[in-house]
């Protein structure tokens, strides 16, 4: 990284840091003292703490596993330190046992975009995509598609192309047509905890629908990382084998393990009222641009389907990046986070919005008028 970029991101860090108002508190903005003290603060009430710590595995990490499990409605979970160990393990082992190393996934999912050709690199195995639509596959794409596959795995949400997630029925035939190709189905469900309120289901239920699932502890519980893979006890004992090999058995890991069960005691009961009042921010930000003469914006999902979602506005990132930070340095409200470029088209930025705890005390108005007061800013640094 350059150090104007680095420059640009601690200033960035420091404003969010700074601001009494944002959408939501992300746990890595957090001084070491403040996550250490937020831990001790909440561990307690989880665990007993005059246990003796975990070693490779045991105690707090086995509670954890067991925890996980139940709620997914899986025989059995593994703990991982790391989503991108536990999915290519999981689609490692799948492949030994259907005999074909081909996965089915959409080229935006993350072994695809974040993880280096890891799945190639590291096991053997080949990918290839039943749709490039930004969007997961339907059930027609999925049994229609011209050569065999062994597992198809979808990522719930599809986060890259908006956090966007299939309807019930949708999913449930998308299921269907893969059993239909004698395919297993891995759900990377490192979201899947916010999926409740769209589908209208359960997480034991939707997490049924897969043959293995992965859910992760950071992204929305506000862990300090880890993640669990659940499913048949048969490949769940081959997945720690293969957990070994990989350098993922580590010694200790009670503080990630103790800040996740804080995030399922947490976090977990309350991100239906984080979807929900998501909406209303949505439809809040789209409403406060308009207002402001913006020529084009997009929210997107129109309506969140969790309680992230993308907008996109008609102005280069770094105009729009120094109005967020501006915004957040001298009125202490921060309402967006950080612009990108995603698709190399001059002049056209992305963010993506979370709406958490610190979001609920926002009303409409106070959205639209923050939008304002961006829009405002913005507008001084693109025509400057």
């Amino acid at each position: 990284m350059s150090d104007q970029k680095e420059q640009e991101r601690r200033r960035r860090l420091a404003a969010l840091r700074g601001a009494e108002r944002t959408l939501a508190r992300m746990v890595f903005e957090g001084s070491v003292r403040e996550q250490l003290a937020q831990l001790a603060e909440r561990a307690s009430a989880v665990y007993d703490l005059d246990e003796v710590p975990d070693i490779y595995g045991d105690g707090v990490v086995g509670e954890l596993e067991r925890r996980v499990a139940g709620l997914l409605g899986k025989e059995s979970g593994a703990f991982f330190p790391t989503g991108t160990m536990a999915q290519q393990v999981a689609l490692r082992c799948w492949a030994g046992r259907t005999g074909n190393p081909v996965v089915a996934l959409h080229p935006l999912a993350h072994p695809e975009r974040h993880e280096r050709g890891a799945l190639e690199s590291l096991s053997g195995l080949r990918t290839v995509h039943p749709t490039s639509e930004p969007r997961l596959p339907n059930a027609d794409e999925v049994r229609d598609f011209e050569e065999p596959f062994g597992t198809l795995m979808l990522e719930l949400p599809l986060r890259e192309a908006g956090f966007v997630l299939p309807s019930w029925e949708e999913l449930e035939a998308v299921v269907e047509a893969a059993r239909e190709r004698d395919a297993v189905v891995h759900f990377d469900g490192a979201r899947l905890w916010e999926c409740t309120t769209h589908f209208g289901r359960p997480l034991e239920e939707i997490a049924g629908l897969a043959d293995s699932v992965y859910v992760s502890f950071y992204k929305s519980l506000g862990g300090l990382g880890g993640s669990v893979l659940a499913g048949p006890r048969t490949l769940i004992d081959e997945a720690k084998a293969w957990r070994h090999r990989y350098g993922g058995q580590v010694f200790q890991q009670f503080p990630t393990a103790l800040s996740a069960l804080a995030g399922l005691e947490r976090e977990l009961p309350r991100l239906p009222e984080y979807v929900a009042h998501a909406r209303v921010v949505a439809a809040a930000l789209r409403e406060g641009f308009t207002e402001a003469g913006v020529p084009w914006v997009r929210v997107h999902p129109e309506e969140p389907h969790t309680h992230q979602f993308q907008v996109w506005l008609p102005y280069s990132a770094e105009a729009l990046n120094d109005a967020a930070v501006r915004q957040a340095e001298e009125t202490k409200t921060a309402l967006f986070r950080v612009f990108w470029d995603p698709v190399g088209v001059p002049g056209l930025s992305v963010t993506e919005v979370t709406v958490a705890a610190a979001g609920l005390e926002w009303t409409a108005d106070d959205v639209r008028a923050a939008v304002a007061d961006f829009v405002e800013r913005m507008t001084d640094q693109v025509s400057s």
